[in-house]
């Protein structure tokens, strides 16, 4: 476990696989989703599975799990340049971005904006803004307890087990709803325009669950990326922990092209 300072905010850091020293292939930064979300999805999910290959690095975004809680910034484009100065703090890129859910708008926000930095992209479940406003305005009035409770067992057990780490999950979900300006910054994001998802012209791996909401974003963008290819798994949103040994394998498998 590792703390580095980043845009004046405080990152909790994890890495697995081979260190750079070693040689080993491009790097691999995975960012998590929102809310009820941490590290811990991707490190006891698909992260073992990349990080055989390559070396794999983690991170709690600003607000979530270890990280500090700061009370601005949950905007998209504020997370891509936390990404971004992450990747520039830890390695030379251009390094390949995963991210599931919200964590994948940050990794493309962060290729949009920072194309140099970035080899490939793997978009889990990414959700357009406009398809998740009316779900962030309804757990915007929710009892943080109840959202906890409808988690996913998988998403559950990788989050809440033990007495501190779910007192830990809980504090941060209510500072989050109740303190920061989480869903605000997200009720104000724009769509992404057609014409710049296709000025990225790197390899992009798309994996969507069939019985996701989002489901249909996975079609736009295969249609709009250069050089875009979709998997569908039969599923919901929470693919990188109720699939995570699927999405692993889909990972890695993409990574070594």
């Amino acid at each position: 476990m590792s703390f580095l300072e980043l845009n004046q905010v405080r990152f909790h850091v994890q890495e697995l696989g081979p260190g750079a020293e070693s040689g080993e292939s491009t790097p691999a930064f995975m960012a998590h989703g929102l809310l009820v979300d941490n590290l811990a999805s991707w490190y006891f999910g698909a992260a073992p599975r990349v990080a055989r290959d390559r070396r794999v690095v983690l991170y709690d975004l600003r607000g979530h799990g270890r990280s500090e809680a700061v009370p601005t910034g949950y905007d998209v484009a504020t997370g891509a340049t936390d990404l971004a100065a992450l990747v520039e703090a830890t390695s030379e890129g251009p390094v390949h971005l995963i991210g599931h859910s919200y964590g994948a708008l940050v990794a493309l926000r962060c290729a949009l904006d920072h194309p140099h930095l970035v080899r490939s992209l793997g978009l889990v479940e990414a959700p357009l803004p406009p398809s998740r406003l009316e779900e962030m305005r309804s757990i915007a009035t929710s009892d943080p307890k109840k959202l906890l409770a409808a988690l996913p067992e998988g998403l559950r057990g990788a989050l809440l087990s033990g007495r501190r780490r779910a007192a830990r999950a809980r504090k941060s979900l209510e500072f989050l709803l109740r303190e920061s300006s989480l869903v605000a910054d997200l009720a104000a994001e724009e769509d992404v325009a057609d014409d710049q998802l296709a000025r990225l012209d790197v390899p992009v791996q798309l994996i969507y669950g069939e019985r996701s909401s989002c489901r249909p974003v996975g079609d736009r963008l295969l249609a709009a990326f250069p050089q875009a290819r979709l998997e569908v798994l039969d599923g919901g949103h929470y693919l990188s922990v109720e699939r995570s040994a699927e999405v692993g394998e889909i990972l890695a498998g993409f990574l070594h092209g």
